[in-house]
């Protein structure tokens, strides 16, 4: 079992920054994937970006050159969501993801969600 808790979520207006944390319950460079996801008023929860074990990223076309994440090297039980130059449209409720192998089991953990509002 994986628990997994964001913080650093709030509002803010279009052009600024925030910066989400993902705390887990367990060292997150043994887990092979892991990402962010959203889910705006009214939609479905949308992968935006995510990591895997090797370091390697991606990222939803509307969010790349202005979200970035990473793993904290230092910490390693936490993982960020760096968000710059805001939108409205990037208001949603923001989850952390981890998906891990178990044996002959793929496991899902999520976290309970950091709201984002973004104000024009």
């Amino acid at each position: 079992q994986v628990q997994l808790v964001e913080s650093g979520g709030g509002s803010v207006h279009s052009g600024e920054s925030l910066r989400l944390s993902c705390t887990a319950s367990t060292d997150i460079f043994s887990i092979y994937f892991m990402g962010w996801y959203r889910q705006p008023p009214g939609q479905e929860r949308e992968l935006i970006a995510n990591i895997i074990d090797s370091g390697s990223t991606n990222y939803r076309n509307s969010v790349k050159g202005r979200f970035t994440i990473s793993k904290d090297n230092a910490k390693k039980n936490t993982m960020y969501l760096q968000m710059n130059n805001l939108k409205p449209e990037d208001t949603a409720v923001y989850y952390c993801n981890a998906r891990n192998v178990e044996g002959l089991t793929t496991s899902n953990y999520w976290g309970q969600g950091t709201q984002v509002t973004v104000s024009s």
